[in-house]
């Protein structure tokens, strides 16, 4: 299904997963968004083959936790949002990492930390569910609660996260 760039419709593709939809944007050279939508938002069927791809590699990665994705992606960001999505890759399935722990290998603050993650344009791919707060599961892009947070459970437990039972409010 092909559909035109001035369309009022802004996904090449939506997913439905088990918590959320997924959003896809992608052009002819790279995906250039991921994002968690409501489950309410409806399906919308591949527009590129780049959309299609991405969408075969999140139902790859919903029925195998251990799936590694390998999608040319349109990566943005600074210099330090970069290095942390870089530590961020490095998180094993079934890991996680505290933002102090990241901060400390960044010779950054926690806090900043967070935000880089929360401005991750490929949160399935660049895995920042796997990043937690000290005392809890933390947030998740920019949100503290919703289905955003429930998204970010269901990662850590489809991961089988040791600790994503820990997490749970």
């Amino acid at each position: 299904m092909s559909m035109s760039r001035a369309s009022s419709r802004p996904y090449e593709a939506k997913l439905r997963g088990p918590v959320c939809t997924f959003g896809v944007r992608a052009n002819e050279a790279a995906v250039t968004e991921i994002t968690f939508l409501p489950s309410s938002e409806g399906e919308r069927a591949p527009a590129n083959r780049l959309a299609a791809e991405a969408c075969r590699q999140i139902e790859a990665y919903l029925a195998d936790a251990g799936f590694r994705f390998d999608l040319p992606i349109a990566l943005r960001g600074t210099a330090f949002q970069r290095r942390v999505w870089e530590q961020i890759a490095a998180i094993a399935p079934g890991r996680t990492r505290t933002y102090g722990e990241l901060a400390r290998v960044l010779a950054s603050a926690p806090r900043a930390v967070g935000q880089a993650c929360g401005a991750n344009d490929f949160p399935l791919v660049i895995p920042c569910h796997r990043v937690v707060a000290a005392n809890g599961i933390g947030g998740f892009a920019h949100a503290t609660d919703g289905y955003l947070l429930e998204a970010k459970r269901w990662l850590l437990m489809h991961e089988a996260a040791a600790d994503a039972f820990a997490l749970q409010p």
